[in-house]
């Protein structure tokens, strides 16, 4: 089972990548990233979309579309808690972000991809 088979189970069959991309208006690479970065930035303080577009350089008004897409701050929470419900998870996503270690060499948006890539199953 890959982790989107996971991810997909607890959210009960609702994240569709392509979909969200296509709503978004940008490729499925790209909102995979942004869906791992807004899970991520979700659980710390200030405003989400502001942090993870630091963290990955994906504009803001890009992300906003995305936490539309995703069915607003409800849907952004429930990734958000499957991120802190698995920590093994949740550590993947902070070092692709540049939370130190080997995951996190790549950092940033390089590295997030990467996680994306392992996450949905791409």
């Amino acid at each position: 089972m890959s982790l989107l088979d996971s991810l997909l189970g607890q959210m009960g069959g609702n994240l569709d990548i392509a979909s969200i991309a296509q709503q978004a208006g940008i490729d499925p690479a790209t909102a995979q990233t942004a869906v791992a970065a807004l899970g991520q930035a979700h659980g710390q303080d200030g405003d989400t979309v502001e942090t993870a577009a630091a963290q990955t350089g994906i504009d803001s008004g890009t992300l906003n579309q995305v936490v539309g897409a995703l069915g607003g701050t409800g849907g952004l929470g429930q990734i958000a808690q499957m991120l802190q419900s698995n920590p093994q998870l949740l550590s993947s996503v902070s070092g692709m972000l540049g939370g130190g270690g080997e995951a996190g060499a790549e950092g940033g948006a390089g590295g997030l991809l990467g996680l994306a890539k392992g996450l949905f199953g791409s």
